[in-house]
This record gives structure tokens, C-alpha cells and sequence, in this order.
């Protein structure tokens, strides 16, 4: 059983402000997404990095792989208009097999621990995927401008990646999304809707995605320490 990881990495960070992609910014010298794939490098599960992104950030991304020794990258794929179509674009020019894994991990978020991944990867194969979560611990309500009811948290968890499903499942619970012209916002969305249970692995609060202004200041703080 191999283990792919899919980096959708052809994101525009409009979110954030940025004239340049938020994967791309530099951190301390560093490219964001090179934080990313060098969780996926040292990780001994892993065994291909694809990568999918807008042709004109193809040569950067193959000068990155060259100068950080990112040997597992094995594709670069177009990145599509929207994140699922990047997925897909990805599984379908790997050659995996049915019962091989793919994990799919936002290409922005950079600070994925190895403990997370290794558990979340362990959970696939015995389990058949893995969606990494991380449980609300503030309290939630409904509203807009003022307070209109409290939601019960006990039960609520916020989506982060990586999200890790059989090659099988996931490639077609995509076909299935497109023949139904549905976009969703992640995998797991798509893989719900086969009828397949999907299994929660603790994620944690370092593992944000970098979205916005706030996010980028945070992450530049968070690294300056390991420089």
C-alpha cells in the first residue's frame, strides 16, 4: 500500500491581501509551501508528493524541490479553477492503486506535526481514511451583528487537513460530485456522500491554515524561534 500525498497548491490568497499567493510568500528565506512539503518529505509513511498548481509557479516549484532536496515530489499537475478540480487533476495522473492512500493537505498549512500525520496515516490504512479535526473549544453561537442562539459544541469540530481516503473512494466519490455538479469545499464532503464513515484524527491549533494577514503574522512569529 503506497501513500500519496496531494498538495492543491493553485490557490490565488485573495483572502489574505497578497499580490503573491500565500504559498509562496517567503518566511525567514523560505518559500510557505516549502514548510508544508517538508512535513511530507521526513515523514516515512510517505512515499509521492503531487503537487498541484498554476503552470507559471511550475518552475519555481521544480527550483524548490532541487534546492530543499524534496526527492519525493514525483508530479507537478495543473492546479484547477477550483481546489476540488486541482484533487482530481492530481488523482488522475497518479498511477495508484484502488487500495492505495491518498492524502490531501492545503498547501498553506505549513505547521502539520509528523505525530498528526503519522497517526492520521496509521488511521487510514487500518480504518480505510482518516479526517483530521480539531474539537471547538470555545463557545459558538448563531448570529449577525447580535446574538441569536448558542450552539451546542460537545459535538462540533473544525475541518483541517490532511484528509486521507483509498484511492478508490475518493476518485469516486469525485466523479460522482461532477456528474451531480456539486463543488464542495473539501474531500471528505465528497466521500460522505458514498455513504462511507469517516474517522476523526485529533488535530491541533498549530495546524492552521494561513489565510488572512493575521494568519501570515502569526506564522512569521511561530518560526522566527527555529531559525
Amino acid at each position: 500500500m503506497k501513500v500519496y500525498a496531494v498538495i492543491p497548491a493553485g490557490g490565488k490568497g485573495k483572502r489574505g491581501g497578497t499580490a503573491t499567493p500565500k504559498q509562496y510568500i517567503r518566511f525567514h528565506g523560505k518559500e510557505l509551501i516549502v514548510y508544508t512539503l517538508e512535513v511530507f518529505q521526513k515523514n516515512n509513511l510517505v512515499d509521492e508528493i503531487i503537487i498541484s498548481a498554476e503552470q507559471p509557479y511550475h518552475t519555481l516549484l521544480n527550483k524548490i524541490a532541487k534546492d530543499y532536496n524534496l526527492t519525493k515530489i514525483s508530479q507537478l499537475v495543473e492546479g484547477g479553477e477550483e481546489r476540488q478540480d486541482s484533487v482530481y487533476n492530481a488523482l488522475m495522473a497518479m498511477k495508484a492503486d484502488d487500495g492505495d492512500l491518498v492524502a490531501v493537505h492545503d498547501a498553506a498549512r505549513p505547521m502539520l506535526s509528523d505525530a498528526i500525520l503519522t497517526k492520521a496515516v496509521n488511521t487510514a490504512k487500518e480504518k480505510g481514511n482518516a479526517l483530521v479535526c480539531m474539537k471547538a473549544r470555545d463557545t459558538l453561537l448563531k448570529g449577525d451583528h447580535i446574538v441569536k442562539e448558542y450552539v451546542d459544541r460537545s459535538e462540533i469540530y473544525y475541518v483541517q487537513t490532511p484528509q486521507i481516503f483509498r484511492y478508490k473512494d475518493l476518485k469516486k466519490a469525485m466523479k460522482k460530485a461532477y456528474e451531480k455538479n456539486f463543488i464542495g469545499t473539501d474531500e471528505s464532503m465528497l466521500v460522505k456522500e458514498l455513504g462511507i464513515d469517516i474517522n476523526i484524527v485529533e488535530g491541533s491549533m498549530l495546524n492552521f491554515k494561513v489565510t488572512t494577514m493575521t494568519d501570515i503574522e502569526m506564522f512569521e512569529k511561530l518560526t522566527i524561534h527555529n531559525q
